[in-house]
C-alpha cells in the first residue's frame, strides 16, 4: 500500500463523536474527511468536508462513496460486514472487514479469543431457553446473559442469579442469539488502547483504569493503579490480539482484573475508545491521530504520557435543568472541555467529556470530578 498523504480524502463509516474527534485531527494534519452514515448534521458531519447520508445497506451508495476517498476506516463497529466488504472492492479499508466481523459479535469474539489462548471468562452459546438453562447449570447460576450482536454501554444484557431468572432474562434480551458468561467478581476494569501499522509496528498508551456507572463509562485515568506485572501482561495480551487479527489501525482491549490478580479480556473495540479520550490532552499523539497515521501508512506517533490525566464523561443528565455552567467547571485552568455537537441532550447520552492533568492520576481524578460537579452549580451564585 502506498502512503496516503495530506490533501488526500479519508472516508469514515459512522458519524458519532469518535468520528468527530478523528476528523478534527485529520483536518489539522491537512486531510479531507468524508463521513458516511444514515443521519445528517452529525457530530462527525459538522466538522467533516463531506457528509453522505444513506443507509449502510445501500450498497450502491457505499460503492459511490468508496470511489471518492483514498482510504476508509470506521468509528464504530456496528457497520454491517457487507458494507465494509463492498467498500473494500474499490478502496482499502482498515481495520479489515474480518476484524470488524469478529468484534461486532460477542460469540465470534469470545470464540476467537478462547481458540487463540487469550484469557476469557467461561461462556456458552445460547439460542433457546432450554439451552440457557443447560448453560446456567454448567457455568453457574451467577452469570450474565448478553445478546450476541449489537450491544454496548450495558445494552442487551441481563444478570442471572438463580435458575428462576432464566425466563425473565431470555425475554429481556428479546430471545435473540446470546452468550452466557460466568460472572466475574473483578477488582477493577482496565483497558489498553493500542495501534498497529501495515508493517506490524505496535504502539500502546499503557494501561488505563476505568470506572463505570449504570454500565456506562464514568471516569478513566492514566496511568492505571496496577502492578508492573499486570501492566506488562495487559500490554502483551493486547499486542498478541492485534498481531493475531493483523489489525491495521487502532484497537482497544477491555479487561477485568480479578481480585487474585488475573486479567480476563472482556471486549474488543476495533477503533478508538471512550477510555482513550484523555490521550488528546495527555499524550504526545492522540488515539485519533494514531488511527489516521496507521490507516494512511504513516509512521506511528509517540505515545509518551505528558502528565497523569483523568477523563470524566458528560451525559445528557447534566442538561436536565438547562445549559450546564461551563464557566464554573473551567475555573481550574488544567481542565479541558470537549463537546460533541449533539443537539439533543438525553439521559445516558454521551454529550462530551472533561479532561484534567495533574501530578498524579489520583489528583487528576479529584480535579475532573470536582469540575463536573460545578457544571450543575447555580448560575446565580
Amino acid at each position: 500500500m502506498k502512503q496516503i498523504l495530506p490533501n488526500s480524502t479519508v472516508g469514515v463509516f459512522g458519524s458519532g463523536q469518535l468520528g468527530r474527534m478523528f476528523a478534527i485531527e485529520a483536518r489539522q494534519m491537512g486531510y479531507r474527511v468524508h463521513t458516511f452514515s444514515p443521519e445528517s448534521d452529525t457530530p462527525t458531519g459538522q466538522v467533516a468536508d463531506y457528509e453522505t447520508v444513506a443507509e449502510y445497506e445501500d450498497l450502491d451508495a457505499v460503492e459511490k462513496f468508496a470511489k471518492t476517498v483514498d482510504v476508509v476506516t470506521f468509528e464504530f463497529e456496528n457497520v454491517p460486514f457487507e458494507t465494509v466488504e463492498k467498500a473494500a472492492q474499490s478502496i482499502a479499508v482498515f481495520p479489515r472487514g474480518e476484524v470488524l466481523h469478529i468484534a461486532q459479535h460477542r460469540l465470534r469474539e469470545k470464540t476467537f479469543l478462547s481458540q487463540n489462548g487469550f484469557p476469557v471468562t467461561a461462556f456458552r452459546r445460547v439460542k433457546t431457553l432450554e439451552e440457557l438453562k443447560i448453560a446456567v447449570a454448567e457455568i453457574g447460576v451467577l452469570s450474565i446473559l448478553k445478546t450476541a450482536g449489537f450491544g454496548y454501554d450495558g445494552k442487551g444484557q441481563a444478570k442471572i442469579k438463580s435458575l428462576e431468572d432464566c425466563e425473565t432474562a431470555f425475554a429481556q434480551i428479546k430471545e435473540n442469539e446470546a452468550v452466557l458468561e460466568a460472572f466475574v467478581d473483578f477488582e477493577k476494569e482496565v483497558s489498553v488502547v493500542a495501534a498497529r501499522d501495515l508493517e506490524g509496528n505496535f504502539a500502546h498508551y499503557g494501561v488505563i483504569e476505568n470506572a463505570h456507572k449504570n454500565h456506562i463509562l464514568d471516569v478513566s485515568f492514566a496511568p492505571a493503579l496496577v502492578s508492573e506485572k499486570i501492566k506488562n501482561e495487559a500490554i502483551e495480551i493486547t499486542r498478541g490480539i492485534l498481531e493475531t487479527l493483523e489489525v491495521v489501525g487502532v484497537m482497544t482491549v477491555e479487561f477485568f482484573l480479578t481480585k487474585d490478580e488475573k486479567l480476563l479480556v472482556n471486549e474488543l473495540a476495533p477503533r478508538p475508545h471512550n477510555s482513550g479520550h484523555l490521550t488528546i490532552d495527555a499524550f504526545i499523539c492522540s488515539q485519533f491521530e494514531q488511527q489516521l497515521r496507521a490507516v494512511c501508512g504513516l509512521p506511528l506517533g509517540s505515545t509518551e504520557l505528558l502528565r497523569p490525566a483523568a477523563m470524566a464523561n458528560l451525559l445528557g443528565d447534566l442538561w436536565q435543568n438547562g445549559e450546564p455552567n461551563f464557566a464554573a467547571a473551567l475555573k481550574n485552568e488544567t481542565v479541558k472541555l470537549h463537546l460533541y455537537g449533539k443537539q439533543e441532550a438525553r439521559c445516558g447520552r454521551k454529550m462530551g467529556h472533561l479532561t484534567a492533568l495533574a501530578e498524579t492520576a489520583e489528583a487528576s481524578v479529584k480535579i475532573v470530578e470536582k469540575a463536573r460537579k460545578l457544571l450543575t452549580a447555580d448560575l446565580r451564585r
